[in-house]
């Protein structure tokens, strides 16, 4: 990557990062230029890489070498558009064992009318935390059929804090005897960190963040500045679906399962008998309305199976917010594999809501690369849904780079002590 860097005369700048999307199907890379001050950003650069069938599965990395050299590919790519070798980066981290949830934690002071100090808020959030990651590692057991499965923790978000029931954006000062805290949490496997972290480390660059992508999804366009937000975001990758369902501002959880584009590419390649690069390219023209009339009807009623297949999954994983009252009307959709027709028809269906406690019928739209709230596009690269997912991670890459409250700053230092 260094020669070729500089045969292009790519240079080093210390302002500027590199979002990298390590997708089952394509790797996508952005780099991009941060202003703390202003809390923006700039893509200058875009990449994309597709990647090699063995590499990758269900969204976890199988061949470190294999995605390296991807990565690298679509790395190239960008710095030849930006002229700049990025210093840091920031990487998206998917799949079935990656596991998100809010908790909340009520907890009563014995003593009311004194005034909550540093110290106090401290210890309420790391039993908050610890609560949180024993209850995550007895589901990741259960579902492994593990005894033990080592995890870290790898984003957390303050959801709600309420005093007596009113809402405090800061408890410091306040008196009260019911102290709530919601903070939602991210956790995945060490293994798939740890592989992650070996291609941070083998591309050269300093590792900012490892983030959930559902989390980094759910917050790109701005929700926690509105307590009226109300959503479910649906990401649909080549190895995995990724759903989070936010309520009032705040993440109430993530739920992953291993479905996405490449199993409706091997649907065409075994009905139709052609190889997995000629089925990808006819799914892609079949999205595109590319076709000729009967060949599309053709891939629709092959296809059709498999979406009820997809949509049975996409309901079970809602079922599980059990603490969720209502789920939101409102669905918003990104990622390559949202464009096949016939899932945003199937969401639309109504068979499938049936059980699941929606007040009125689902309304489904696309996120665009537009509405990440923070990033602004100087490639003019960024056009589809797939262009999200990055570009979402480049926004939280932001929030790093920039000043942050004295809550978040408790909670930044407690979650570093977990992860340590």
């Amino acid at each position: 990557m260094g020669i070729l860097s500089k045969l292009l005369g790519i240079k080093s700048k210390g302002n500027c990062a590199l979002a990298l999307d390590v997708g089952t199907e394509v790797i996508k890379a952005l780099i991009f230029n941060i202003n703390p001050q202003e809390q923006r950003a700039e893509v200058i650069g875009a990449g994309r890489q597709r990647q090699k069938l063995e590499d990758m599965d269900a969204g976890a990395v199988t061949d470190i070498a294999g995605v390296v050299s991807s990565c690298e590919k679509a790395i190239k790519e960008a710095e030849k558009q930006a002229k700049i070798r990025p210093d840091q980066i920031i990487l998206g981290i998917a799949g079935e064992l990656v596991k998100g949830t809010t908790t909340t934690v009520h907890y009563e002071r014995t003593k009311p009318q004194i005034k909550i100090d540093l110290l106090e808020l401290k210890s309420i959030i790391q039993k908050v935390q610890w609560k949180a990651f024993d209850k995550v590692r007895k589901q990741l057991s259960y579902e492994t059929g593990q005894k033990e499965i080592d995890i870290k923790l790898i984003n957390a978000a303050i959801v709600d804090v309420k005093i007596d029931g009113y809402r405090a954006t800061n408890p410091l000062g306040f008196q009260g005897k019911d102290v709530s805290i919601a903070i939602f949490n991210a956790y995945a496997p060490l293994v798939h960190l740890g592989a992650l972290q070996t291609i941070a480390s083998e591309l050269d660059m300093d590792l900012l963040s490892i983030a959930a992508e559902p989390y980094a999804v759910a917050r790109c366009m701005g929700i926690e500045d509105s307590i009226e937000f109300s959503a479910i975001f649906i990401d649909i990758g080549g190895g995995t679906t990724d759903i989070s369902v936010v309520r009032s501002g705040g993440i109430e959880g993530c739920k992953m399962f291993a479905l996405g584009g490449r199993a409706f590419t091997k649907r065409l390649s075994s009905e139709l008998g052609v190889n997995f690069a000629e089925a990808e390219e006819l799914k892609i023209k079949y999205s595109l309305d590319m076709l000729p009339a009967n060949v599309m009807h053709k891939v629709k009623e092959i296809l059709e199976g498999d979406i009820k297949v997809w949509l049975s999954g996409v309901e079970l994983a809602l079922d599980e917010f059990s603490n969720v009252d209502l789920l939101p009307s409102r669905i918003l959709l990104c990622g390559g594999g949202s464009v096949l027709p016939g899932i945003k028809a199937a969401l639309l269906s109504k068979d499938w809501t049936k059980n699941l406690p929606f007040a009125k019928p689902p309304q489904v739209f696309f996120i665009q690369p537009k509405d990440v709230v923070n990033i602004k596009d100087k490639t003019g690269k960024l056009v589809d849904q797939q262009d999200v997912t990055p570009m979402a991670l480049a926004n939280l890459a932001i929030d790093l780079a920039g000043e942050e409250d004295l809550l978040h700053g408790i909670l930044r230092r407690v979650v570093r002590m977990m992860q340590t």
